[in-house]
């Protein structure tokens, strides 16, 4: 094996492969990163078993500076070869086998010899059968993941709940994550009816590093789902993770069909409004924050109470104010991370009780999308 190639396109590559690439693994081939060169073109791998990316870099495509001397495939060290790759000293670079699996890499004046493992060794990546998939815009499906994986859990006692819900049926996408003290819910409409209906659950540690592989090179994100796989087409590179099995539990239940004390707020003013008060519940051991209602004055104050450092309060201008009295106190964390969600747009924020969940919607699209935050009790 030997080729030549612009290092700048192969870090590019070797980047986004090394996301699935983990050092904790307990498949210690899956340490490396896998290259197989053919006559026109290299293919990247990495894999952790969870998660799968696989990527092609074109000798056609004029500005990868791509010639390839020899094919041949090998698995190479993924940690020392991405430090080695980003500090060779030149714009090209050369990769040859020379010796078994002993890899060199050239770069001007610089020259490294590594060793290699046996890239037939190397798991081969899941089959998906079914040529049915879904067609999104990238930019679409990037904010999507943003709004919802936002309420996925840390905790691995609920496996399911560590994943987001995806329910597909004709056009209709629906993307659900909770962990049992907030959820997020976005709906959105297909450009195209989709012949089968899905229903599976993906986990939010994939989404994250999917998400940040979406850039502006990738319009379109293709999804491809088997019973037990899901696989991403961006362009030229394939990002498969597995997914989470087991039945994710209904969440349309736990979204209050009525309210009785509304609110609109914009969501930047109320979300710069919580950070302040956060400030000081972040110094006290339940980390709360008050949200006080008189509707007949019109009134909303928020506080927040660190018994060790001080208090907090502060009166909010709500754009309108309907209902009942209410006094209700939350996790500001949760709070935040809903609000950043909306980005700039003005919001309705729905309660039924002090001790009912509540709901923050936008004011434009209600239907389509939801946060739903569980109050604390403090009495």
């Amino acid at each position: 094996m030997k080729f030549t190639i612009k290092r700048n396109t192969f870090i590019q590559k070797l980047n986004d492969v090394q996301r699935a690439i983990s050092s904790k693994t307990t498949i210690p081939i899956l340490t490396g990163l896998k290259l197989d060169v053919t006559s026109d073109q290299i293919i990247l791998t990495g894999s952790d078993a969870d998660i799968s990316i696989e990527t092609v870099l074109d000798a056609k495509k004029e500005d990868n500076g791509l010639t390839i001397a020899d094919p041949g495939k090998i698995v190479l060290p993924a940690h020392f070869f991405s430090d080695i790759v980003k500090r060779l000293p030149e714009e090209s670079m050369t990769v040859e086998i020379t010796d078994g699996f002993q890899t060199k890499i050239s770069s001007g004046a610089a020259e490294f010899t590594i060793n290699g493992l046996d890239a037939n060794n190397y798991p081969h990546l899941p089959e998906l059968d079914g040529n049915d998939q879904i067609q999104l815009s990238g930019n679409v499906f990037k904010q999507l993941i943003s709004q919802t994986v936002i309420a996925v859990s840390s905790q691995e006692s609920r496996p399911i709940l560590t994943g987001v819900h995806f329910s597909i049926d004709g056009d209709q996408f629906m993307a659900v994550a909770t962990d049992s003290h907030r959820l997020s819910q976005r709906k959105i409409k297909l450009p195209q009816a989709n012949s089968g209906k899905y229903d599976v659950i993906i986990p939010g540690k994939s989404l994250v590093e999917l998400s940040r592989m979406i850039g502006e090179e990738n319009p379109d994100v293709i999804m491809r789902i088997s019973e037990n796989q899901v696989l991403f087409t961006l362009g030229d590179t394939a990002f498969y993770s597995r997914l989470l099995e087991g039945n994710y539990p209904d969440t349309s239940r736990l979204i209050p069909k009525e309210s009785t004390t509304t609110l609109e707020f914009n969501a930047p003013a109320l979300l710069a409004a919580i950070e302040r008060a956060s400030l000081l519940s972040h110094e006290s051991r339940n980390n709360v924050v008050k949200l006080a209602i008189a509707t007949a004055d019109n009134q909303i104050v928020i506080s927040g109470n660190s018994p060790d450092v001080g208090n907090v309060e502060e009166q909010l201008d709500a754009k309108a104010v309907d209902g009942d009295d209410l006094e209700i106190s939350f996790n500001p964390d949760y709070m935040k991370d809903a609000l950043r969600s909306f980005g700039q747009t003005e919001i309705l924020v729905s309660f039924t009780s002090a001790l009912r969940p509540f709901t923050l919607v936008p004011t434009e699209d209600k239907e389509n999308f939801i946060q739903l935050i569980t109050p604390v009790r403090t009495f």
